[in-house]
């Protein structure tokens, strides 16, 4: 078997796998007495991200890892938001390979990128020579991987990246074998299951490990309905909502982008899509 198939399964498979979901900022309700969360800085960080603020975000993580140079939630969301960054930039080309070159931004940031990559990388993989059992490592290391798969395949259109998605998935399925109640975890590998399962051409999937579309649909819903940390929940319930609509099932998707968006009333994407599909599905 060669290397060649492989690679292209995989830049088939994570061509379909990156979202970059845009959430404003809470409101609180002032007739109610509410008041604003307190928000650690990592939350601030997050909150910038999922409020489409890539560069503020990507500037708050990197204060949080400076001042603690072992934070891997700083890392992998520097990277996340640096990525995003690019993507925007970027945005979606006919020519990805033209675009690439002719995009000054890009070629800025991406050093930056590779750069917090590899110091997020060799954080976790230290971490784990130290404590082979460490799952904050492990998942960062898988979550860290995925970034730099999700860039090179799915948003510049390089055929590379085929030793980090494999370390990416043992990572993740070795955090699961030992904590089988781990969120985050089980969410990226329920994106794997089903993007596997229903964009690989068939008689490949076996090449990234297979996948199981009704398991992955099964898992974010599952977690989308817990009482978790808020942006664990959020990003629970994005996947949820992405997968409902890759499945067309634009009833459910209506009532799960609507629940979003009384949490986030600002995010134009669910905006749009509740305007376009809202109607459709009453």
């Amino acid at each position: 078997m060669t290397t060649r198939p492989r690679v292209v399964a995989v830049a088939v498979l994570m061509g379909w796998i990156v979202v970059a979901p845009t959430f404003a900022q809470d409101t609180p309700d002032q007739s109610r007495g509410d008041t604003p969360p307190v928000l650690t800085p990592l939350d601030e960080a997050h909150q910038l991200f999922y409020s489409g603020r890539y560069e503020a975000s990507a500037a708050r993580a990197l204060e949080i890892r400076t001042l603690d140079p072992g934070s891997l939630a700083a890392s992998e969301l520097r990277a996340s938001a640096l990525h995003f960054q690019i993507r925007r930039a970027l945005g979606e080309p006919k020519d990805r390979d033209k675009a690439w070159k002719a995009c000054t931004v890009c070629q800025d940031l991406m050093p930056v990128f590779l750069e917090e990559f590899a110091i997020g990388q060799a954080e976790a993989r230290a971490r784990l020579v130290k404590d082979p059992v460490d799952d904050e490592a492990q998942f960062f290391l898988g979550k860290i991987d995925l970034n730099y798969v999700w860039l090179q395949l799915a948003t510049i259109g390089r055929k590379t990246g085929w030793k980090e998605y494999w370390e990416a998935r043992r990572s993740l399925d070795a955090v699961l074998k030992r904590r089988p109640d781990h969120i985050r975890a089980r969410v990226a590998r329920a994106w794997i299951d089903y993007i596997v399962d229903t964009k690989l051409p068939f008689g490949t999937a076996w090449l990234v490990g297979g996948g199981n579309k009704k398991r992955g649909l099964s898992v974010v819903r599952e977690v989308a309905a817990m009482d978790a940390e808020r942006f664990v929940r959020v990003e629970a319930t994005f996947a949820l909502w992405d997968m409902q609509v890759r499945e067309k099932n634009f009833a459910e998707a209506v009532m799960t982008a609507r629940a979003l968006s009384a949490e986030f009333p600002d995010n134009v994407d669910l905006i749009k899509f509740v305007a376009t599909h809202g109607a459709r599905t009453q």
